[in-house]
């Protein structure tokens, strides 16, 4: 067949790829040649996928990688179309680049038992068009569609993700899928679900998943090498892997890992953390990767959504000056234990601690001094009562509500604050605790306290008159 008159008739970008057959897979892949449009891509940078190529200058038949970076989901995808007849499409935004994808191969006859071709045709987008993403076989659709259903009608969003998890792994008929977040900014990474038939050699997942792990998710990103997902489904896949990162590689042989899919979870821009199979199927690596392309997108903006809300709820419970628990806070906790939502623990004490001499810095020296005295009380606070649930109930007053600390601990622990003093004349706590005792009523505990605090501040004035400013 005369490959340049059929690749000429293209009007789209295009090209004739070939692949040398191998027993156990594929070995070269090369551009055989392309259109005009195609050769101009490359050479006259005449769109915007020009940016990628590494060389300037087309010359036929030279192995793809002379003008584009390694790609093993590129060349999956010739392998399929070249190699086992597959016509494919699919439509992406590799991270290396701010435009969209739309990709088609087609197989092409070949008259060479050792050679397989099919055409490679793209079209760019700089936006995304909901209509492509959306065209995808009815399988693959209902799959996503129940994960959004799960993940938009879910009032615990942790049990809706480990059953969405669940479902991943039943459908790439995978041993493991996980679910990792991550935090860039404060360099850590947390297990947020896991579905598993058996547990690695190592045991738990959890045992795995470690302050040292976080050293190997941040090689990750450049593992990916600028492609929107990794599949490793061999040993030649395993030894790109090598190539590209050999302490994750060697990790992975650790644990007898051989066959991995890893999707990360992006949203405007940023990796809120990844989602990987193993063991999966590899007879069905084109539904798992379409399937994982769009569920990851929904999941990685339901994980975003989740994220806000928490740090809402955060923001809404945390005293910002101090950075101890609020008085909304205490009241939502106080009517948990009241209404028996939250159960008592096995021995309950109240402590208000008040300070001393508070108006007397911010008359004297101004606010933001008397900001610093807040703060540094509830250090010594958090320092004293370590584990503790501390909130400043307003203005210069805390709330301690301290549970199951043996007596000796309590007695320790109060006489650390009592000696607390944040100038030589003034700052100090005035104390009032209560002991629940076994009645669990917090808010008569909380009345006592509260009056044995303004008893000790009475005597503390009664002993320093001169320092009575309220």
């Amino acid at each position: 067949m005369d490959l340049q008159n059929f690749i000429n008739n293209c009007d789209s970008v295009s090209c004739i790829m070939s692949v040398e057959k191998k027993p156990d897979g594929y070995g070269d892949i090369r551009i055989v040649t392309g259109n005009q449009a195609y050769i101009d891509s490359i050479e006259r940078n005449s769109d915007e996928a020009a940016e990628l190529a590494k060389e300037k200058v087309f010359v036929p038949n030279s192995l793809y990688t002379k003008y584009f970076p390694e790609d093993l989901n590129f060349e999956e995808f010739c392998y399929r179309a070249a190699v086992k007849k597959e016509i494919l499409h699919t439509y992406v935004q590799p991270p290396r680049v701010n435009f969209w994808f739309n990709l088609f191969f087609m197989p092409v006859v070949s008259d060479d038992e050792n050679i397989g071709y099919c055409t490679y045709t793209y079209e760019i987008t700089m936006n995304a068009d909901t209509g492509l993403m959306s065209n995808i076989p009815l399988n693959i659709a209902s799959n996503v569609l129940q994960t959004c259903i799960k993940l938009r009608g879910a009032t615990d969003f942790k049990s809706a993700i480990d059953e969405v998890v669940s479902d991943i792994r039943k459908m790439c008929n995978a041993n493991r899928c996980c679910l990792l977040l991550t935090d860039f900014s404060a360099g850590t990474c947390e297990l947020l679900s896991d579905s598993h038939v058996v547990e690695g050699p190592l045991g738990p997942i959890e045992n795995i998943i470690d302050e040292s792990f976080y050293d190997i998710v941040v090689t990750w990103d450049d593992t990916l090498a600028g492609s929107d997902y990794l599949m490793i489904k061999n040993e030649r896949d395993m030894q790109v892997l090598k190539q590209r990162n050999p302490v994750w590689y060697e990790s992975l042989k650790q644990y007898d890992m051989e066959k991995l899919v890893l999707f990360p979870l992006r949203y405007n821009g940023e990796t809120k953390g990844y989602i990987w199979v193993t063991d999966f199927d590899d007879e069905n690596t084109i539904t798992i990767r379409e399937t994982l392309e769009l569920t990851t997108y929904f999941i990685a903006s339901e994980i975003a959504n989740y994220q806000m809300v928490k740090q809402l709820e955060i923001l809404s419970s945390i005293d910002l000056l101090t950075g101890v628990r609020n008085r909304n806070a205490m009241n939502n906790r106080v009517i948990r234990l009241t209404s028996g939502e939250d159960k008592y623990p096995d021995s309950l004490r109240v402590v208000f601690a008040d300070m001393n001499g508070l108006k007397k810095v911010n008359d004297q020296s101004g606010h933001n001094a008397g900001d610093l005295m807040l703060k540094s009380a509830a250090l010594a606070l958090q320092d004293a009562f370590r584990g503790q649930e501390i909130y400043r109930a307003g203005g210069d007053e805390f709330m301690l509500i301290i549970s199951n600390m043996d007596d000796a601990k309590f007695e320790s622990a109060i006489e650390r604050i009592r000696s607390y003093s944040y100038t030589e004349d003034t700052g100090s706590f005035a104390i009032g605790c209560c002991n629940d005792n076994g009645r669990n009523d917090i808010r008569e505990d909380m009345k006592e306290a509260d009056e044995r605090m303004y008893a000790d501040k009475e005597e503390y004035y009664k002993r320093f008159p001169e320092r009575r400013y309220r």
